[in-house]
Formats: C-alpha cells, sequence, structure tokens
C-alpha cells in the first residue's frame, strides 16, 4: 500500500466508523459500537506509525491533492495531504491519545444512556483533527480547525440536560469563533497577497511582502506579513486557549473526562501550537509578530498556573495546567525555538492526558466526585491510579529524567537565549511557572491521594481500584511519560528531525544553546547548574508543607491575603467582565439596532413610512377622480392650454 493510500485510510477509518455508529447508535450494540470506534482509530495508529517509521527512515515528503474543490480566479481550493516528519509526528500522537481515550471510555462511559453517541463524536473529533494536520491547504486546514471546534461543541455539552454543559459549549464555541475571525481574515489576507491557498507556494512567495506596506490606520503602515501573522494568530489564541481567549477551556470541564484528555492533551488545544509551527516560514519573517507571540505565551503560562492554586475541583486544577503547558509552548514559539514548542507539545500530549484519565479513574471510584477537599488517603484504595498519576506529575512538574524535563528545560532555554524583544520578561514568568506548577500539581496529589481521609462512609465502602479497561490506558500512557524524551529529544530538537517542516532559524535560540548541549544524560546533569530544578523541587516541598504538615495553613494564607485570593477565585474576574460588560454591550447594541434601526428605521421609515407616504399622496390624488365628465373635459383644455403656451415660449 503506497503513502497515499495509507494517508486515505488514517483519514476515513475513524470516519467511516464515526459515521456508521452515529447513524446507527439505536439499532447497534454498545459493544458493538466501542468495538467499531476503537477498530477505526487502531488502524489510523497503525498506519500513522508505519509513516512515522518511513519518513525516520528517509522517505520522501508526500505533497499531493486529492481532489479540487473550485477553481475561482486562478485560486484553486483543494483537499490534499502534506505529509513529512512534522505531520507524521502529529498523526501518531494524536491517534496514540486517541486510541487510548476509545479504549478508557469502555469503562468511564459504561452506565450512560449516550454511549454509542459518545463513541461515534469521539471518532469524528479525531477525523476532524487528522484532516487538520495533514492539510497541505489552507482550505482544509479551515475545514479541520472548524471541525474540531464543532465537535468540540457537542462532547462538552454531552450531557445536555445540564444547564452547566449547555452553557460551557456555547462558551467554547462563541470564544472560538471569535478567534476564528482574526484567522480567516489572516487567511485573506494571504490569498491577497500571495494568490494562493497552498502551502508551498505562499511559503515561496512570502518573501516578497517584505517591501511592502499595509496601512491600517491613517498615518501607521505595518508591514503585510505582521498583520497576517498576528491575525493568524488570534485564531490559535482562541482554539490553545490563549490569554485573554482562554476563558472557554475551564469550563469545558463539564463534559465527559475522556473528552476532557482529548481535546486537552493532543488534538484541539495543540491545534493553534501545530498550525504556529507549520506557518514557521511566515513567523520568522515578522520579528514584531514573534513578540507578540512571546508576550501572549509567557504570561499566559504564569498567570493561569496561579489559578490552578486555588481551585478544588481535580479536573479543573489539571485543565488551568493545560492553559499554562500551552503558555510554555506558545512562548517557545514566539522565542523562535519552533522545534522546542512542538517537542513539548508531544512530551505534553502523554502527561497531560495520563492527569485527566487518572483524574476520570479517581472520579469513579469517587462516584463522580470531583472536589479534592472531599477525598485524601486514596493511595491505599488505588495503587496503579497513584502511581501513574504520580508519574504524569512527576513528568508535569519537570523532574529530571521525566519527559517533560526535557521539553520543559529546553522551553526556558529557548527564551533565555532568544533575541526576539521582550525575552527577559518571558524568562522570569516562564521560570517562575515552574515553582507554581510544582506547587499546584503536588498540591493535587497530595490533597487527593495523601493525608486524612476526606469522604463519606458510603464512599469509603466502596473505593477500589477501576477496572482494567481504565487502567490499561493509564500504564500505556504511563511508559512515554517516562521515555519518550530521553529518546527523541537529541533528533527532535537539535538534530535534522524537523528539516524541511519547520523553520530553525540559524542564529535562533536553539541554534545558540546547541554548542551546550551533548546528549540527554549530560543535558539532566547541567540542569542541575541551572535554577528551573530548583525552582520544582521548592514547589513540590511548599505543597508539601501547606497541604500535609500544616494543611491549616492555606485557609490562614487566603484570609491574611483576601484580595488577592478573591481576584484569583474570580479568575482575574474575566468571566465576570465577559458576561457582565461584553455581553451585555452586545446585548443591549443588538437590541439598540432591533428597536431603533429595525423597527424605527427600517419598519417606520423605510417599509411603513414609504407605504404611508404613498397612501397620503394617493388621498389626495384620488380626489381629482370625481367621475364628472365637465371635469376631466376642464381638466384636458387646462392642460392642452398648458402645453401650447410651453411650446410658443420655446
Amino acid at each position: 500500500m503506497s503513502m497515499y493510500e495509507l494517508c486515505l485510510l488514517i483519514v476515513l477509518a475513524p470516519l467511516a466508523a464515526a459515521v456508521v455508529t452515529g447513524l446507527g447508535c439505536r439499532y447497534i450494540s454498545r459493544p458493538a459500537a466501542h468495538s467499531l470506534c476503537i477498530a477505526g482509530v487502531a488502524v489510523s495508529f497503525a498506519a500513522s506509525a508505519w509513516i512515522l517509521k518511513q519518513m525516520v527512515d528517509g522517505a520522501p515528503v508526500l505533497n499531493q491533492a486529492v481532489y479540487t474543490w473550485a477553481v475561482s480566479d486562478g485560486i484553486r481550493m483543494e483537499i490534499g495531504f502534506l505529509i513529512d516528519r512534522l505531520t507524521a509526528l502529529m498523526m501518531t500522537v494524536v491517534t496514540f491519545v486517541s486510541l487510548a481515550v476509545h479504549v478508557y471510555t469502555i469503562g468511564y462511559m459504561k452506565d450512560d444512556p449516550g454511549y454509542q453517541r459518545f463513541f461515534a463524536y469521539i471518532s469524528l473529533f479525531t477525523f476532524s483533527m487528522l484532516m487538520l494536520v495533514m492539510a497541505n491547504n489552507f482550505v482544509q486546514l479551515f475545514f479541520g480547525w472548524e471541525a474540531v471546534g464543532l465537535v468540540s461543541y457537542l462532547l462538552i455539552g454531552f450531557w445536555y440536560k445540564r444547564p452547566s454543559a449547555i452553557f460551557a459549549s456555547l462558551k467554547a464555541f462563541i470564544v472560538n469563533r471569535i478567534g476564528d475571525f482574526g484567522f480567516i481574515m489572516g487567511i485573506a489576507a494571504i490569498v491577497y497577497y500571495t494568490g494562493s491557498l497552498d502551502y508551498r507556494e505562499v511559503f515561496e512567495r512570502a518573501p516578497g511582502m517584505l517591501g511592502l506596506e499595509i496601512f491600517l490606520t491613517p498615518g501607521e503602515s505595518s508591514k503585510p506579513i505582521t498583520v497576517i501573522c498576528v491575525s493568524l494568530f488570534i485564531g490559535a489564541m482562541g482554539k490553545s486557549a490563549q490569554l485573554p481567549l482562554h476563558v472557554w477551556l475551564p469550563d469545558s470541564m463539564e463534559g465527559p473526562t475522556p473528552i476532557s484528555a482529548l481535546i486537552h492533551a493532543a488534538t484541539m488545544v495543540t491545534a493553534g501550537i501545530f498550525m504556529v509551527a507549520r506557518m514557521s516560514p511566515l513567523f520568522a519573517l515578522s520579528r514584531d509578530a514573534m513578540h507578540f507571540v512571546m508576550a501572549i505565551g509567557a504570561t499566559t503560562a504564569l498567570f493561569m498556573g496561579l489559578l490552578g492554586l486555588v481551585s478544588n475541583d481535580i479536573k479543573r486544577v489539571i485543565a488551568y495546567s493545560t492553559l499554562s503547558q500551552l503558555g510554555y509552548m506558545t512562548a517557545a514559539l514566539g522565542s523562535g525555538g519552533f522545534a522546542a514548542g512542538i517537542f513539548h507539545l508531544m512530551t505534553h500530549a502523554f502527561f497531560k492526558a495520563l492527569l485527566f484519565l487518572a483524574a476520570g479513574s479517581v472520579i469513579i471510584a469517587m462516584h463522580h466526585e470531583q472536589d479534592m477537599r472531599r477525598m485524601g488517603g486514596l493511595r491505599r484504595y488505588m495503587p496503579i491510579t497513584y502511581w501513574t498519576c504520580m508519574i504524569g506529575a512527576l513528568a508535569l512538574v519537570g523532574i529530571p529524567g521525566m519527559s517533560g524535563f526535557f521539553s520543559k528545560d529546553l522551553i526556558i532555554e529557548s527564551v533565555r537565549y532568544s533575541t526576539i524583544s521582550g525575552h527577559h520578561y518571558a524568562y522570569w514568568m516562564v521560570l517562575v511557572g515552574v515553582f507554581v506548577t510544582a506547587l499546584y500539581t503536588f498540591r493535587l496529589m497530595f490533597m487527593t491521594f495523601h493525608g486524612r481521609e476526606r469522604m463519606d462512609e458510603h464512599t469509603r465502602e466502596h473505593l477500589h481500584e477501576s477496572p482494567w479497561v481504565v487502567t490499561l490506558p493509564l500504564i500505556a500512557l504511563a511508559i512515554p511519560s517516562i521515555f519518550i524524551g530521553w529518546l527523541t529529544v537529541e533528533p527532535v530538537v537539535f538534530g535534522d528531525f524537523f528539516a524541511g517542516s519547520i523553520v530553525h532559524p540559524v542564529n535562533g535560540p536553539l541554534a545558540r544553546y546547541s554548542v551546550h548541549f551533548h546528549g540527554a544524560g549530560e543535558f539532566l546533569i547541567d540542569a542541575f547548574r541551572e535554577p528551573a530544578v530548583y525552582f520544582a523541587f521548592a514547589g513540590i516541598a511548599a505543597a508539601w508543607f501547606l497541604y500535609l504538615k500544616r494543611p491549616d495553613l492555606p485557609e490562614v494564607i487566603s484570609k491574611r491575603y483576601a484580595r488577592l485570593y478573591r481576584l484569583l477565585v474570580n479568575k482575574y474576574y474575566f468571566d465576570w467582565f465577559n458576561e457582565n460588560v461584553v455581553a451585555v454591550g452586545v446585548r443591549s447594541f443588538g437590541t439598540g439596532l432591533w428597536k431603533r434601526g429595525d423597527e424605527v428605521a427600517i419598519d417606520g421609515v423605510l417599509v411603513n413610512g414609504t407605504a404611508r407616504a404613498i397612501g397620503a399622496i394617493a388621498s389626495v390624488v384620488r380626489q381629482v377622480q370625481t367621475g364628472y365628465l365637465y371635469h376631466y373635459a376642464f381638466a384636458m383644455i387646462i392642460g392642452l392650454s398648458l402645453l401650447i403656451g410651453w411650446l410658443l415660449l420655446k
């Protein structure tokens, strides 16, 4: 089977499973539904892994159109595949995590009446993400971009009888539409300046835009390439939940835990990171755009992590962790370390999916209780969940030797060695973020698995380890969470793995840091000469002291710094501002257009006003129509006299 045929198989297998399961959900049994969907994703994973192996072995890049949808003014709108090492890596990560989530769902959703529908949704979600990462043009990219947004709306609001789930799904959909407006404007600008939607042609023509100017405001010119990159990144801010378009992601926890893992680990939220890396030939041409990207990412990395310190919902803590880690990836991209950002995307996919699925295992055991204040001491009841979750926590914190250690430290070094303006600010944001990450992560671990048991007696009596369909995916994800960094850091970040896929700036931060890199082992040893490791250990020690040694102190601190605590609990008032200022303002503006614009101006003046004016004129004119012959004769004589007089005067 050729690589082209494998690509068709990769995208069509989960799509076929989703269509059959979705349309036949009333007639197909539960075992048949999960077997079909798991088989579809398993086929995609096997084919993706085979393509990745071929690419590593030196197979040529595949850039081929599947079919042409339309041609307009010489611009071709196509469906096609671009398979290089970046795509192959993303395909493998997406399908592996999706496969683990599919298997896990058998145990987590076993009693849910929407079992078949859920499997159809997650298979469709996998198809949408694969279409996004495999695209070779902006039309298909936009299709996949919107498709993951649509299916995420369906999944977040899966329990549609819950008002909170409906609100969360609408919130995610609307916020992503705001970002997508910038995204489509960026694509429109690309078409305007390059006359193409094909990646290869756009990248080849992009340097020609450097000498051009665009006037967005009178007297203020900008570079078209900067406008394009910033517009595209606004789309990434929505999908990858960067400030201030981050507000949808914590609320998406209203969906079932499997989709929380799928959305937050390797698929939807990383779409923005992947897109910026894919567009690196464009972003590398604009230092202003890179500065904007790095500043947004570094700010998100620290300030979203702080929110995890005050949240008591186990899933929301991990959600804020996702926000923070996406900020790290974005900061790496903005610093010029595109490979470091994608490397962290890969390692993060494994340990973040592991943490979400471990949290789901805890929620199952706790009869769907998610408040960590009602947990404690679970490690003796759930040893597999505890140890796999501990592996995910250590990887997230960046403890030396874990996968997250290699990728997070490289991001910090990339920002440190960057020459983009504002890199000093970004460096301190991501460095302090290491301490915050360790603190909220081990706060979760200690409150959930250690200390005094705080659940009720009924829950305690029924506590036990989750079934194998839940624990097996945990073990499968724990293995790469430990070893993937060791195996891939050198070829992926410092080798030629991404040659031809991602721009490696000659004077970029990773190129400057590479003189200090001499293998994974020495990198680990050298890390103890840098502050990041000690920030991580300090965060763990602080969590141990606050939540095990002196569990009374957090409440004392929250009262002592009540204003800061309220600021964090209210999530910097972003939700309040959006709901009470933005939403109210938009509704008021819409009501004004309705009442004054539609009812008064359009209906009252243009439509009904025109009718009333014609009626008034008609009421006057019809007085002439008397029905008397002598009136008509007199009018004819007067008219004829006026006509003759006009002719004589002329």
